[in-house]
């Protein structure tokens, strides 16, 4: 009887902490889709001007090196965006669900 109470309460933790990951994984989501927005159009812009404006850049780049421009820029926000807002909030909910004698 024992065991299994046990069992229970460690199922219950492990969904518990499983549902917190998903959370947190789905803020990392949200977060870096927001930055990869702001990075493409921050990113599109001066591209496309350029290329209109300096004869280098109408010479050297061509469509597919201003899209490999605008998605590395893009791609590189969104998973550095992602991993910080991951990590924060575990950082955060760790402290939360730490035990009241630590100090951190």
């Amino acid at each position: 009887m024992a065991k299994n109470v046990a069992q229970s309460a460690t199922l219950a933790s492990l969904d518990q902490k499983l549902a917190l990951a998903k959370r947190c994984s789905h803020e990392g989501v949200v977060a870096g889709a927001k930055a990869a927005i702001v990075a493409t159009i921050a990113t599109a812009i001066p591209t496309l001007a350029s290329v209109r404006m300096l004869p280098w850049a109408k010479a050297n780049l061509n469509h597919t090196a201003q899209a490999l421009i605008i998605s590395t820029a893009a791609g590189a926000a969104y998973f550095i965006v992602a991993d910080k807002t991951v990590l924060a909030t575990a950082r955060k909910n760790s402290f939360k669900h730490a035990p009241n004698n630590m100090e951190a």
